[in-house]
């Protein structure tokens, strides 16, 4: 039994961003960038969610072949929820941080 590999969720990194010893992004700084990639990964949650919904009518009403795609469609727009959830809270946590500093 062949297992696929899961593609990468996307949208949730710049695909523009260099790596390496003293890099920056490839962008300007005036956040845009940043502003892109994060509507991309909203955009690519709300199709994920949009696929495990429409999945999850089918094997409701039983027009559903394969239950392993509703199954992986559920599972990835689940984690891909809990990845944006987290990427939220930490940005409302360097906000804060950034707010009680002392000037």
């Amino acid at each position: 039994m062949t297992v696929a590999p899961f593609a990468p969720v996307q949208g949730v990194l710049p695909t523009n961003y260099v790596t390496g010893a003293g890099a920056a992004p490839v962008a300007g700084t005036d956040g845009s960038a940043f502003a892109t990639s994060l509507t991309g990964a909203v955009d690519n949650l709300q199709q994920l969610q949009s696929t495990s919904n429409q999945l999850a009518v089918s094997a409701v009403t039983g027009n559903l072949d394969d239950i392993h795609n509703a199954t992986l469609a559920a599972t990835r727009a689940q984690v891909t929820l809990e990845l944006m959830a987290t990427v939220r809270n930490k940005g409302v946590d360097a906000f804060n941080e950034i707010m009680r500093m002392q000037a």
